[in-house]
């Protein structure tokens, strides 16, 4: 990471394939998202950094990304982690060049490479809320998902009222692995939901369920298989979100299906073997061809 600390701000200096326009684009694609605000290209965003909340405001200059800090006068560590987050957040660690050259190539990515340049994986660096958002996403409009989401975010989360603008933050594991099914019944859709979530916060309570531990874990789609609730098209989507895998690929995924039959003006959209075909000219990038697919959506 390279950044600069300054007296009300610190400065980021992302890869050169980055367009800051481009992702609050998609950051942009709901009016329902509570976890995040734009205006005048200006995203806020609250923190949770070693229990103190920070509102934090990113905008964006020629060459680096500008992260204000109007209401807080942190010290070094705490402005690491901010730095941090936002790097993880926007996945600034992967060298997108080799994506771009096998896009080039490629029929169905050859436009959308080009018209998204230096959008990258808009990703959900906390493991909790990139399970949660999985599961509430499952089988359902995706609009339903977000008006779920925020009435759970209203319901359970930490919020900051700042100049008269309230700005939320996901509910914690710990606070969720104290309900019961009833509780958070109508904020998941269905009890299965409700419970599936309940079981997972409680194994992140009790340390078995971390992004460390899936990291490090050989085969960690088939470990996250193993909890009610994670599907394929669950695991793919975290280790895609979350966990930073350019492999990753929700075959599965209506919204991908959708994009690849507009993208190749099909009166239909493909099947998963049709899907596979296609996708064997994205090896080691399936998740940046998923996300540049699903982006196309929202034109």
């Amino acid at each position: 990471m390279r950044w600069t600390n300054h007296e009300q701000s610190v400065e980021i200096f992302p890869p050169k394939e980055f367009n800051f326009t481009e992702c609050l684009r998609f950051l942009n694609r709901s009016e329902q998202e509570i976890l995040h605000k734009i205006q005048d290209c200006v995203l806020s965003k609250l923190l949770n950094v070693n229990g103190e909340l920070i509102l934090v405001e990113i905008s964006c200059s020629l060459v680096s990304i500008i992260v204000n800090l109007p209401h807080s006068n942190q010290p070094l560590l705490v402005r690491k982690r901010i730095v941090a987050y936002i790097w993880e957040w926007f996945d600034l660690d992967q060298n997108l060049a080799d994506f771009y050259i096998l896009a080039a190539q490629d029929k169905v990515l050859q436009n959308l490479a080009c018209s998204y340049s230096g959008l990258r994986i808009i990703c959900i660096p906390d493991l909790f809320e990139a399970l949660v958002w999985a599961i509430l996403g499952q089988q359902i409009h995706l609009a339903y998902a977000y008006t779920l989401k925020k009435h759970l975010v209203e319901e359970f989360g930490e919020c900051l009222t700042i100049e008269g603008s309230t700005y939320w933050h996901f509910p914690s594991y710990q606070k969720i692995a104290g309900l019961d099914v009833d509780s958070l019944r109508k904020y998941t859709h269905t009890s299965k939901k409700a419970d599936y979530i309940i079981g997972i916060a409680k194994a992140m309570m009790e340390g078995e369920l971390t992004k460390e531990t899936l990291l490090m874990k050989q085969n960690c789609r088939d470990f996250l298989l193993t909890y009610k609730g994670i599907g394929p098209w669950t695991a793919e989507y975290v280790m895609m979100k979350c966990l930073h895998f350019p492999s990753a690929f929700p075959i599965s995924d209506v919204g991908l299906h959708q994009a690849l039959k507009k993208q190749l003006g099909l009166e239909r959209k493909p099947t998963i073997d049709e899907t596979k075909e296609l996708a064997v000219n994205w090896e080691g990038w399936q998740a940046y061809a998923a996300f540049y697919l699903w982006r196309s959506l929202y034109e």
